[in-house]
């Protein structure tokens, strides 16, 4: 792996770890194996190297997204398999966690992409719904976008329930809860 790879890496870890503020030059060179002069190098300062990893995350977190949510089955499967899939609950979103650093927050340029990686799943998630609803699949009525905002919630919220009580089962009682909510909602739905 090249040095700014490695660079970036180490900071997108840092991050999702310790948040901005504890995401110090030192750290970020001591993970990536890398003097401080490659860093600088290759980068401007912590706030490129911050924004380059908050850019790599948030293109992770949609390619991941996108292989359920673009995956084979009805709309209710795949939003089924975004939530239900493997995650590191513990840790929290790499993603969402971002949106609580007031650092972060308060750089546009750090809050752009955290902001469009949370619109795009939203709005994946209501294309989805919507096509489940053209289809049949969901009952008439349902309010697409405000579903994939509560897909969105219960899983950021989910994160948080978990890291509170230090356990897993915080975060799959809310999957488990909201796709209850929503089977009744679906002409098709397997059981919970």
């Amino acid at each position: 792996m090249s040095t700014p790879e490695r660079l970036i890496e180490a900071t997108q870890e840092l991050l999702w770890d310790r948040g901005y503020v504890g995401t110090s030059p030192k750290a970020i060179q001591q993970r990536a194996g890398a003097g401080q002069g490659s860093m600088y190098h290759h980068f401007a300062g912590k706030p490129d190297l911050a924004l380059a990893a908050v850019l790599r995350t948030s293109a992770e977190m949609r390619e991941t997204a996108a292989r359920l949510l673009d995956g084979p089955g009805s709309a209710h499967e795949r939003i089924s398999a975004y939530l239900l899939r493997e995650r590191e609950v513990l840790r929290g979103c790499p993603v969402g966690r971002l949106t609580m650093d007031p650092d972060v927050m308060a750089s546009e340029a750090l809050r752009a992409p955290v902001d469009e990686t949370i619109g795009w799943l939203r709005g994946r998630l209501t294309g989805i719904l919507q096509e489940g609803l053209d289809a049949g699949e969901f009952s008439p009525g349902i309010a697409p976008d405000e579903i994939a905002a509560t897909v969105v919630a219960t899983v950021q919220g989910g994160y948080v329930l978990a890291r509170a009580s230090g356990s897993t089962a915080a975060f799959d009682s809310a999957v488990r809860g909201l796709l209850s909510l929503l089977a009744p909602h679906t002409t098709s739905a397997p059981a919970v």
